[in-house]
């Protein structure tokens, strides 16, 4: 909650914006006769109002948002707010007038008292009111405005967090099934071994350079994915066919990065795979997205999947776009759809420093 201090330069733009309002009023009624020897009087009458009012409703207003730290923006916060600024206001004016008659008119409390009458407040309290109502909506307006990129900086904070968290998954994930691999092949076939650690350095080069990029073009995400594949053909052979099937107008536009390795990895990984019954993996273009279809030859797990892969793109993706990822599974297939996005949004996870810069990215 923002801490009001009085500011003695803003008090008195306060009481030269009540003079110039309350003049322009008495010059509507009067005409001229406003312009006489007692409207310096007048001014420094005004701006000692102003200054004193404004001083003390700073403070009120800082005692009231202390007390209503929960929930400074209740309609009982608000009415309480305005009718004690009111009421105090209309009691400092009460005082001032006193102060004012005593000290600088030199006229007796008694006298004072005795002239004193409800209507000398009318002028006053209307002026106090219409004062007030200003001030106390373009507070309000100030706070509700603070608060609101106050949340939206948590939020950018949070999911600037989140997706750097997603995306460190994806480097240790891709090594160690990698690995995995290359360790299968120097058993089974060491010339292939070579060939895939070869390819793989290539690869990885890959996985460094755009592990840190919110999107990649599709272009570049299909000629990757086919040098995995070919990496999938060193180990599986036969065992594994590919098809590729995408439009030339997607080529230019975006999709999250390293997300067909993640789920050419789910592919292998959740289905048999054989000479006699070849896996076939599709990757193709369908409306705004791209697919990657494979025939479903479900193997039993030994082991509960970490489920980095499939979760790891539908996060990404929610924190980049309000499209969705879709997944599609019959008897015969298993498909997900990835969206293909026109445009690049608005970075989320550039790290820097300024908390403005995150707000105005998120």
């Amino acid at each position: 909650m923002m801490i009001l201090k009085p500011n003695l330069l803003k008090a008195c733009l306060v009481g030269g914006i009540v003079f110039l309002f309350s003049f322009l009023i008495r010059f509507a009624s009067l005409g001229t006769a406003v312009f006489n020897k007692n409207l310096y009087i007048y001014f420094l009458y005004c701006m000692l109002y102003s200054v004193v009012l404004y001083i003390v409703n700073v403070v009120l207003f800082d005692f009231l948002d202390r007390v209503f730290r929960e929930n400074p923006y209740s309609v009982k916060r608000i009415l309480i707010g305005f009718a004690s600024s009111f009421l105090v206001s209309m009691i400092v004016i009460g005082v001032l007038r006193l102060f004012t008659s005593v000290i600088i008119e030199n006229k007796t409390i008694i006298g004072f008292l005795a002239n004193e009458k409800a209507e000398n407040y009318i002028e006053s309290a209307v002026m106090t009111f219409i004062v007030l109502l200003f001030f106390h909506g373009l507070n309000f307006y100030k706070l509700y405005q603070e608060n609101k990129v106050t949340q939206q900086k948590i939020i950018a904070g949070t999911a600037n967090a989140k997706f750097e968290s997603l995306k460190n998954q994806i480097d240790p994930h891709f090594l160690f099934n990698s690995l995995n691999v290359l360790s299968s092949l120097i058993e089974e076939n060491p010339d292939n071994a070579q060939r895939f650690t070869t390819s793989l350095s290539k690869i990885y080069r890959y996985v460094l350079e755009q592990k840190d990029k919110e999107l990649v073009t599709v272009e570049d995400e299909i000629e990757f994915a086919k040098i995995y594949c070919d990496l999938l053909k060193t180990r599986f052979e036969d065992s594994v066919n590919f098809e590729f099937h995408v439009d030339k107008e997607y080529l230019k536009k975006f999709v999250v990065p390293l997300s067909l390795q993640l789920l050419l990895e789910n592919c292998i990984k959740h289905n048999l795979a054989t000479s006699s019954k070849p896996l076939l993996i599709r990757i193709f273009t369908e409306g705004d997205t791209l697919c990657i279809e494979n025939n479903l030859q479900i193997r039993e797990q030994i082991k509960e999947s970490a489920g980095i892969g499939l979760a790891n793109i539908v996060q990404r993706y929610s924190l980049l776009t309000k499209k969705n990822v879709f997944i599609e599974k019959s008897e015969d297939y298993f498909k997900v759809k990835l969206p293909i996005l026109n445009d690049k949004p608005n970075a989320i996870s550039t790290i820097v420093s300024d908390d403005d810069a995150i707000y105005e990215r998120a």
